[in-house]
């Protein structure tokens, strides 16, 4: 019996204490019925004997009293769950009896509130204390019904009642419990699911957050129902109730129109207004009761750059493992055919001995090339004076190339800072003043260098301009992938070395539009990042 009377034996859930409540609360009802039949008009009650009012009055009062004070009790006092619930149940016993017999015995009908009372504490209550809970009641009934045999006469049939009536406490008592039994173990197992839908559901919304593609929810009117942080970027999703797909990119609109009349499973490329970027789409019908509609977002952008890295990764792999064997070859052929040029051998065989010594020199700078980009990211930036630093560079680069003097202008303008890796930012203007060299006229200022403030603050813009004949509209991008050359002499890799070395720096390389000739703008910051 000390398992089932200690509180600490046993936790109980807020589940049971909020079935406790409500069982204290029906008993107050009761006692609000029965405290108040006695006192307006008893004898208008059948279950009440009129000629007994003042005992009913006194015992449906303190019954009363009894259930307010353990309903204060059980709101302030959270603790011996099996004690309270017991008290409650013995109290109910006690007044009922007393009703039942000041009433008349069973035939007043205040058993039945018994059998209820034994109903609700089956449920509230826990194992063996259900049976204790009948077998008191039982006992109440049964000494109640032998003192009415030795005060009054009673009939057999009474006892035989009685013997039902307790049957009945047992019955409802246990059939009570098997259910509350049944209903806790079913709520149970509803809070364990969920408490995992809701730790999936958190799961899942991470994972959608921190997704690198948009994910948008439409419905067919083509209204933005939910979206992550990613797609909010590449569309500019703002105020909520603007948000309708055709505000934010009528190409997308347009793409999930021709999607909803003809359903296809094709992504289509698409270009947002308010991040300029382009975008491939896909659309995925849903089984939701709406029939919503998902739309993968995804940067072509960061697409292109992966795929220019694992292309980049590639040579490097390549160029690790065969440039040593490429570059023996290419030092013998080099000497031999240097000693031979040393000998006079005809116009013929000078020609061509020429063309060996050029394509193994050309081959020589590929290789170069090639390992430069291994060294992309071991970048020890500094802050460089390009007052100082571009003079320096420009005499050195036409000493070695051989070009006319002056032929390479300086201009600057504002603070003329870069924060750079020095041999980095070198080897970036040597490739783009090769490639100016290569197509412009070659006279006197056919180059220019101009140095000016960035356009954002804290950042400098360094332009190399020549006066050639430009870049075709159609391979302003191609320009930058690796051995794209329009140039027969041209390697392929110099711009694509130039911009990724800037890319390792924080800067970037473009071509700005350019009415003759073309221009090429090195945007970096001027001073170290904070």
């Amino acid at each position: 019996m000390r398992d089932i009377f200690d509180g600490k034996a046993e936790q109980f859930s807020e589940m049971h204490w909020k079935s406790l409540h409500y069982f204290v609360l029906y008993r107050c009802c009761i006692a609000c019925l029965l405290f108040a039949s006695s006192l307006l008009h008893p004898s208008a009650f059948s279950i009440l004997s009129p000629h007994a009012g003042s005992f009913h009055l006194a015992a449906t009062g303190l019954y009363l009293l009894a259930t307010i004070s353990s309903l204060l009790g059980l709101h302030y006092y959270r603790r011996c769950f099996n004690v309270q619930l017991t008290l409650h149940v013995l109290v109910d016993i006690l007044v009922l009896t007393l009703l039942m017999h000041s009433g008349g015995g069973l035939h007043s009908g205040l058993g039945a509130l018994l059998l209820v009372t034994l109903a609700g504490a089956g449920v509230v209550g826990q194992g063996r204390l259900v049976l204790f809970f009948a077998a008191t009641a039982t006992l109440a009934v049964l000494f109640e019904q032998a003192y009415r045999a030795m005060v009054v006469d009673v009939e057999m049939t009474d006892f035989f009642q009685a013997g039902l009536f307790c049957a009945g406490f047992f019955a409802v008592a246990i059939s009570a419990r098997l259910l509350a039994r049944r209903i806790i173990s079913n709520e149970e197992l509803a809070r364990r699911r969920g408490v995992d839908l809701k730790n999936q559901t958190l799961v899942s919304q991470r994972i959608i957050e921190e997704m690198q593609d948009g994910v948008l929810v439409l419905d067919r009117d083509g209204w933005v129902k939910q979206h992550n942080p990613r797609a909010e970027q590449l569309l500019g999703l703002g105020d909520p109730s603007e948000r309708r797909l055709v505000n934010y990119s009528t190409e997308l609109a347009r793409a999930f129109s021709d999607w909803c009349a003809r359903a296809s499973g094709e992504p289509v490329l698409v270009r947002a207004p308010a991040s300029g970027m382009q975008l491939r789409a896909r659309f995925v019908t849903t089984t939701s009761s709406e029939c919503d509609v998902l739309v993968f977002l995804e940067d072509m952008g960061r697409l292109q750059e992966q795929a220019r890295q694992i292309k980049l990764a590639a040579l490097g792999r390549l160029t690790a493992n065969i440039a040593h064997e490429i570059r023996n070859p290419l030092s013998a052929i080099n000497h031999a055919g240097e000693l031979m040029a040393e000998e006079s051998l005809g116009s013929t065989n000078d020609r061509l001995l020429r063309i060996v010594l050029d394509n193994t020199q050309r081959v020589e700078r590929i290789v170069s090339d090639v390992l430069e980009l291994g060294r992309r990211d071991r970048a020890h930036r500094e802050l460089i004076d390009l007052r100082q630093t571009l003079p320096i560079l420009v005499d050195e680069y036409t000493l070695k190339e051989k070009a006319s003097a002056g032929v390479v202008g300086l201009e600057f303008l504002g603070r003329a800072t870069i924060f750079f890796d020095r041999s980095h930012f070198h080897q970036v203007l040597w490739n783009l003043l090769g490639n100016a060299l290569r197509h412009c006229r070659g006279v006197a200022g056919s180059i220019r260098l101009q140095v000016r403030d960035g356009s954002r603050d804290g950042w400098v813009d360094l332009h190399v301009i020549d006066d050639g004949e430009g870049v075709d509209e159609r391979y302003s991008e191609q320009i930058f992938e690796p051995f794209f050359t329009t140039h027969n002499r041209g390697t392929g890799l110099g711009l694509y070395i130039a911009r990724e070395l800037c890319d390792a720096n924080g800067a970037r390389l473009e071509l700005m539009h350019s009415e003759s000739g073309a221009d090429f703008r090195i945007s970096g910051r001027s001073e170290p990042c904070q």
